[in-house]
């Protein structure tokens, strides 16, 4: 009699939970262990791993645990460090600020305008426009105003009214005071206002400009 067997297929799945997602194919000190782990678990008792082999795989383990504590310990630092950065910057609130380019410049149809700061208020004042060898080449004068911080424009002519060449200026207002004291600003230092965080660049308000620290040339007095 003919005897016929049927052999079922192995209908056995593996289901999305038991597979492990690990897309960049990096292992952790946890994952070293389980393989070390498993390695010990399932070795030929007639042929046990080489205790050189075990030492060198215990010695991987530690150094990979080190590193994780030491990546995790830098992380830590550098979130303190940038804390502390920020504080130091927003101290800087009522200090006063030169900026590494103090001047303005000259174009061939425009008529510039520019910032100067005053402490205090003034009776009368005249302000100097000089150019980049320090030469004076315009002399304009001021009547009485308060203290803050003033926009001025000039045509770009010197007393003569002839056009100057394009280029970068600058400006000093030497001021009296109602008390017949003596004083002078200049274009390029104002006090810091205010501190303006985007996208983790700290900006510092300055005259009517909110500027990155880059154009900060030096932080004095308060």
């Amino acid at each position: 009699m003919d005897v016929t067997t049927t052999f079922k297929p192995d209908t056995t799945f593996t289901s999305k939970s038991d597979v492990v997602s690990n897309p960049d194919a990096i292992l952790g000190k946890d994952d070293f262990m389980k393989l070390l782990l498993t390695e010990l678990q399932y070795q030929d008792p007639t042929n046990p791993m080489d205790s050189e082999k075990m030492l060198t795989q215990t010695s991987q383990l530690a150094t990979l645990e080190a590193s994780d504590n030491t990546n995790k310990a830098l992380e830590k630092l550098a979130a303190t460090l940038t804390q502390s950065s920020s504080l130091a910057i927003v101290s800087a609130i009522g200090k006063m600020a030169s900026l590494s380019n103090e001047g303005f410049v000259l174009d061939e149809n425009n008529t510039p305008t520019f910032d100067i700061y005053l402490p205090e208020n003034i009776s009368s004042g005249t302000i100097q426009i000089e150019d980049t060898q320090g030469n004076v080449v315009r002399t304009i004068p001021v009547d009485a105003m308060g203290a803050g911080i003033h926009t001025f424009s000039w045509d770009g002519t010197d007393g003569a009214g002839n056009r100057l060449n394009e280029g970068s200026y600058r400006a000093m207002l030497s001021y009296m005071t109602s008390d017949g004291q003596k004083g002078y600003s200049r274009t390029g230092s104002y006090p810091i206002e205010a501190v303006r965080f985007d996208k983790g660049e700290a900006l510092l308000k300055v005259g009517n400009r909110y500027l990155p620290m880059d154009e900060i040339g030096e932080i004095y007095g308060g």
